[in-house]
């Protein structure tokens, strides 16, 4: 099958947000977006304890995008102005349609700063169309054991199918617009070709390890762990010189306007303007510190 040739590669670089310091590959000085895919922050893995907690985010809203966990490691809590309160556990997914609004939080609950570990996850932001910008919100937790996965003929290879449908294994994650989101693990010297639908847009990004891409392309924990790709193959094939963990990430281009800020993703910056006018007024509920 023919491979998908790599457009960008972008290291993960780390950023400062706030007090909180982590990896940010996108958006980088390289690549802009992988629309409709616009921010993914990976952060940790941090050291946590009663005298340290370095990942503890208040109460903040969002509007416009699905703000999307991937919790490599460790265990945090997640509240909303919904209602949901749920504890997010190593090989969760926890995927918020922010919509026309919610105010969040999340951060390690109280066990797990009591007892003490190490917290790390993938921040993922999603955009919708403006046509799903102002839906109602919702949240979806799904548990790693409620996972289903594809593994390779030599056992050396497990996606775990978050969303979308592959090989006929369907993720657990419903999705507002065409997006197939595979959380891989494959041994060293394992093998495999990952298939990508043809109108997707595409990004792997390396968690750990070591891992060829096409036979001849690099991703390394040292070096570019973050490749996107043309729209002109069938897949890409990854071949593991280390134990390694990935994220590949598909879905149809949305192709629209893309206006930003802070928490905030519309089309407009009047759009923008309106959404942090309408926080202001409590249009996106309330949730207590």
């Amino acid at each position: 099958m023919k491979t998908r040739s790599i457009q960008n590669k972008s290291k993960s670089n780390f950023v400062n947000m706030g007090p909180i310091r982590l990896r940010q590959p996108l958006p980088s000085f390289a690549i802009n977006n992988v629309d409709p895919f616009i921010l993914l922050h990976h952060y940790g893995p941090y050291e946590i304890n009663a005298k340290s907690n370095p990942f503890d985010l208040g109460p903040h809203p969002h509007r416009g995008f699905e703000p999307i966990t991937f919790l490599i490691q460790g265990e945090q809590l997640h509240r909303d102005s919904l209602g949901n309160e749920s504890i997010v556990k190593s090989g969760d997914v926890q995927w918020t349609t922010a919509g026309n609004g919610i105010v969040h939080a999340e951060g390690p609950t109280k066990e797990f700063v009591k007892k003490g570990g190490l917290l790390e996850g993938i921040q993922l932001w999603l955009n919708l169309p403006a046509s799903h910008k102002m839906m109602e919100p919702n949240y979806q937790h799904v548990k790693n054991e409620d996972f289903a996965a594809v593994t390779s003929q030599d056992l050396k290879t497990s996606l775990k199918i978050i969303s979308g449908t592959y090989k006929g294994v369907k993720g657990k994650i419903e999705t507002q617009t065409g997006v197939q989101t595979i959380w891989g693990n494959s041994l060293e010297g394992s093998e495999y070709f990952i298939e990508i639908p043809k109108k997707h847009d595409v990004l792997i990004y390396l968690i750990k390890g070591s891992v060829f891409v096409n036979e001849v392309e690099h991703l390394r924990e040292e070096g570019d762990r973050m490749f996107t790709f043309k729209q002109d193959g069938e897949g890409i094939n990854i071949k593991a010189t280390a134990d390694s963990e990935y994220l590949v990430l598909s879905g149809v281009p949305l192709k629209e306007k893309v206006v930003s800020h802070g928490p905030f993703v519309m089309n407009s910056q009047q759009e923008i303007q309106q959404a942090i006018q309408d926080y202001q007024k409590g249009k996106m509920g309330y949730l207590a510190e």
